[in-house]
């Protein structure tokens, strides 16, 4: 298969900017209309992040990257209802953009292998 924490990301991406537009606009339909959006995009983060977690990587990677499922553990709830979904808060969105990171870095690292 082909993976990449890019997609995961460009989702969290967006995510951060329908924050900012509903910050932006009193309208309350586009409001509705932005945050039913955004927790679609939320569903995508979780489901890009499950992929990742489940079929790309191996126990071998978590041996060495120990820290890879509480990454996920915590990316996954922050991408979930009591995170990005449920929230419009902006800082929650950067926490998510952290984790999607760290993810993103320890990838990297495990395809040069």
């Amino acid at each position: 298969g082909v993976y990449y924490p890019a997609q995961a990301r460009i989702e969290s991406e967006s995510i951060k900017a329908i924050i900012g537009k509903v910050a932006d606009n009193d309208d309350p339909d586009f409001r509705t209309r932005a945050i039913l959006i955004k927790e679609q995009r939320s569903e995508l983060v979780k489901h890009h992040l499950w992929v990742l977690w489940t079929d790309y990587f191996k126990p071998p990677h978590f041996e060495k990257y120990p820290q890879l499922h509480q990454l996920f553990n915590e990316a996954t709830k922050l991408a979930g209802a009591s995170g990005a979904k449920g929230s419009v808060d902006p800082a929650v969105a950067d926490q998510l953009l952290g984790k999607i990171e760290e993810i993103s870095k320890i990838f990297w690292e495990t395809k040069q292998a």
